[in-house]
């Protein structure tokens, strides 16, 4: 899996999850039919699991590995399946109880967490977010939404969980692009007070903050916004979704791709410096 489609996770979860059944069939020397006929299900139904157009149930694989002699194997799937079942949640199930309950949710994963990394290629990072930009942004999502109107409390949630920054043994790797920095998500007083908030943000001795500047001759492109939380979970931002990912094998995916494109940002002094610039921009 590649971080820079994560819209078609789940599908290639639910791929991935098949390849396994069907390559454990063939280790066991077993056609489709003879599977079918032990399990004693439809043929085609066979088909439609190694082909990914139906999800296997948890009985379904236990069955599976047994008519394969594969015992051993199920449990392993069916934690596969389960990371599958619960990584896709509309954005309409997600925020349903409101913006500021959508925010208050998240503040046990954040205190438990000492490592954060996070890549942004559209908005400044939640904690590193201004009240004012911050409304400017929750605003915008309740409105796509068509959400319940309680944004001042969803803000005064996103700024009280940012004393994560100051409090603790966290630390945080923030990388941003340089259009983020230019993207007219607010008015230009806002915007430029945001901007000016970053600096002050990456002087924080918890925090390391890298900008990915516009023109870098690169092998990555920008990919969807991600947060890494500690080695234990990747969630993704999506127009339509939120992906909650917890296979280590796609956490070390997402971690390797966070290290590729921070070896293309700058940081410090140069980093302010571009910060600078976008500031006088809006001027």
């Amino acid at each position: 899996m590649s971080p820079t489609s994560p819209s078609s996770s789940v599908q290639q979860a639910r791929q991935a999850l098949a390849d396994r059944l069907r390559d454990i069939r063939l280790d066991a020397g077993l056609t489709a039919r003879q599977i079918a006929h032990a399990c004693g299900w439809h043929e085609s139904k066979c088909s439609r699991i190694e082909h990914a157009r139906t999800a296997p149930s948890q009985d379904d694989i236990r069955a599976w590995c047994a008519a394969c002699g594969a015992e051993g194997q199920a449990e392993d799937l069916i934690a596969s399946l389960r990371a599958m079942n619960s990584m896709y949640v509309e954005w309409r199930r997600l925020l349903r109880s409101g913006l500021r309950r959508q925010q208050e949710s998240r503040l046990p994963l954040y205190e438990r967490t000492r490592h954060f990394r996070s890549y942004s290629s559209w908005l400044v990072p939640g904690l590193l977010q201004t009240r004012a930009y911050a409304a400017a942004v929750l605003n915008t999502a309740r409105r796509s939404q068509d959400l319940p109107d309680d944004v001042a409390e969803a803000v005064a949630s996103r700024m009280q969980r940012q004393r994560i920054l100051h409090e603790g043994d966290h630390r945080f790797a923030f990388l941003i692009e340089e259009t983020v920095l230019r993207n007219a998500v607010a008015d230009a007083e806002t915007l430029a007070g945001q901007l000016d908030h970053l600096i002050t943000s990456s002087s924080l001795p918890s925090v390391s903050l890298g900008i990915i500047p516009t023109q870098t001759d690169r092998a990555r492109w920008p990919a969807e916004g991600f947060w890494i939380f500690d080695d234990a979970q990747v969630n993704v931002e999506l127009v339509s979704s939120y992906l909650t990912i917890t296979q280590p094998r796609e956490i070390h995916d997402y971690a390797r791709v966070f290290a590729e494109l921070s070896s293309m940002a700058v940081y410090g002094s140069a980093a302010r410096s571009v910060i600078t610039s976008a500031i006088e921009s809006l001027h």
